[in-house]
């Protein structure tokens, strides 16, 4: 077998037409605290996203290139969430459909698509609405076909795709309706035993290469035995989520740091994560950024990994930028 070129795009906020027709300041709407809304502002204009729905552009772009792609590995993320509830809500379903359809249209059986947090809903970073949806999970299932779990061997080369909300549940406590929190946990159990019988399954000579949006998750893998056992055997993880290499470098300068409480539900999810971010490490992280990157440094794009099917040199990951035409961002 030749060389393998695997093509991963994240965190792609594809925006249809209903999703749009709210707006791009759908977030700052959400808020009801004036100085917390013009905080909020600032935030989206200069560092993250100043226009949100403007990016569809970009993943025609990716499509464009994906002539050399044996297989295409989406990592979460589809939609804008701007109803803060994931697919439950029809707009950002829509706006999933026509994202992965695009994709399968182009890419067919060769095709993996995770879960990301907007798809199974969210509470924002400054409000106070929305949510995990259980109606979420069985749409992504049943309507958009989304991956709960999957693998795929190349040779040597075993690819894992996994849930990071599942598997860091616990995180997301306050985001559970506490009616629903008994069928999460139960689907969390069930996710969880799936992946510690394919780190079982692994033969020695076998390499990993791991999928998993948000790195929250990590520290929760680290915890089962049957996968730290293993862990010399995972050559590379890629993770979405983050947007921006940026991001990435100071969530490790912020490693270890204890939870903070005082700041609301979002900052006390945050730090925590980054209290355990030490546990990253052993998973070997990359990022896959998002597809517009962030507002500060428009460092958007897509990654590639060559493999070779006998793992006689470590897989190639590489970084793609897009470009953002000028017309585009005001």
């Amino acid at each position: 077998m030749g060389t393998f070129t695997i093509g991963i795009l994240s965190d792609v906020h594809y925006a249809g037409a209903a999703e749009q027709a709210r707006g791009h300041d759908y977030e700052l709407r959400a808020i009801p605290n004036p100085a917390v809304r013009k905080l909020a502002h600032l935030y989206r204009h200069y560092l993250w996203q100043r226009h949100p729905m403007r990016n569809n552009h970009l993943l025609d772009q990716f499509l464009e290139r994906g002539a050399d792609f044996d297989y295409v590995l989406a990592n979460g993320d589809y939609s804008c969430n701007t109803a803060f509830v994931g697919l439950s809500d029809d707009a950002s379903c829509k706006s999933v459909l026509e994202c992965v359809g695009k994709l399968r249209q182009r890419f067919g059986a060769n095709l993996r698509v995770n879960y990301g947090d907007h798809e199974l809903g969210k509470i924002p970073m400054f409000a106070k609405t929305g949510g995990l949806r259980l109606a979420s999970w069985h749409r992504g299932q049943e309507e958009v076909g989304l991956d709960s779990f999957w693998r795929l061997e190349i040779g040597r080369y075993v690819l894992l795709g996994l849930v990071s909300t599942l598997v860091a549940l616990p995180v997301y406590e306050a985001d559970m309706l506490p009616a629903e929190r008994p069928e999460w946990e139960r689907l969390r159990t069930e996710h969880m035993a799936e992946i510690r019988r394919a780190f079982e399954a692994l033969q020695p000579g076998q390499r990993v290469l791991l999928f998993c949006h948000d790195p929250t998750a990590l520290p929760f893998l680290w915890r089962e035995e049957s996968i730290r056992a293993k862990l010399s055997q995972i050559e590379q993880t890629t993770i979405g989520h983050l947007h921006s290499n940026l991001i990435l470098w100071e969530s490790r300068i912020l490693s270890g740091m204890p939870p903070i409480r005082f700041l609301g539900y979002t900052g006390k999810r945050l730090s925590t994560a980054l209290s355990e971010a030490r546990y990253w490490r052993p998973f070997h992280v990359r990022l896959c950024p998002a597809l517009a990157g962030i507002e500060l440094l428009k460092d958007g794009g897509y990654c590639t990994l060559e493999l070779d099917p006998e793992a006689r040199q470590p897989a190639r990951f590489r970084f793609h930028p897009l470009r953002r035409s000028r017309d585009r961002r005001p």
